[in-house]
């Protein structure tokens, strides 16, 4: 059993979106492939869509999802940019959702999207210049602020999950993707700041994101730099544990 949802806005394309699961892993470009998939595809109009393959998930969680207990990824994905952009906040522009089941259980699930022209992540902002990174943290920080005073807060806000681009002004604009984690509610001083600290970068570009975002939220500026080295910190000396930092890392 297949369940597909358009948006009406590409209605156009029905034909095309729901062949994809046929064609996937023939046809596309693929661009990342490590627990799901992600291909471009390019419409007979031209169109470039962005298709997102979810792993089938383990047994329990298969349960779940497809019980309804909880919503699959592939579902949130589609319906948590239009919560996202009706209050202003850019990603992705959803075109599409498709379910495959077999006997009412849920097996790959695809969420297509239009593809985005933002070029560039945080990952850039590893070992970059002052000149760099100090006009990138104050435009992170309005940015960051005005999705949490919306109540809505990523639980992934990391380098990978930030696109930017800059536009004929000069100004940074940003786009948030992989958003099927996210929380919806009061983001108060301690969620705000723990939010921001999983950014790659020099120490000093946190501490000017952490104040600058303090100051637009009217928190004091010393307690959340305070709150935010502290979490840095913490995070960055479990994850080194593990992992290689591909930047020189400041503690």
């Amino acid at each position: 059993m297949k369940k597909v949802i358009i948006n009406p806005q590409y209605e156009y394309l029905r034909t095309f979106i729901e062949n994809i699961p046929y064609v996937f892993d023939k046809e596309g470009h693929e661009i990342y492939h490590q627990r799901n998939c992600v291909k471009i595809f390019t419409a007979a109009n031209g169109t470039i869509l962005n298709v997102k393959r979810y792993k089938i998930p383990h047994f329990l969680n298969r349960i779940i999802y497809s019980s309804g207990i909880r919503k699959p990824k592939g579902q949130r994905a589609w319906e948590y940019p239009q919560i996202l952009r009706s209050k202003g906040i850019n990603t992705h522009e959803p075109v599409a959702y498709i379910e495959m089941r077999q006997m009412g259980i849920l097996g790959d699930s695809y969420f297509i999207s239009i593809q985005c022209d933002y070029g560039h992540t945080l990952y850039e902002i590893g070992d970059a210049p002052a000149s760099v990174y100090e006009p990138m943290a104050v435009a992170l920080a309005y940015y960051a602020a005005h999705i949490h005073e919306n109540k809505i807060m990523h639980k992934d806000f990391t380098p990978g999950n930030i696109l930017w681009k800059k536009d004929k002004n000069g100004n940074y604009c940003f786009s948030l993707v992989d958003i099927n984690r996210m929380y919806f509610g009061e983001v108060d001083i301690q969620k705000g700041i723990k939010n921001l600290t999983r950014l790659w970068g020099p120490k000093r570009f946190i501490q000017l994101l952490v104040r600058k975002y303090a100051s637009i939220r009217h928190f004091n500026e010393d307690a959340a730099e305070m709150l935010a080295m502290a979490e840095r910190t913490r995070f960055w000396k479990k994850y080194q544990k593990k992992y290689e930092i591909p930047f020189q890392l400041e503690l």
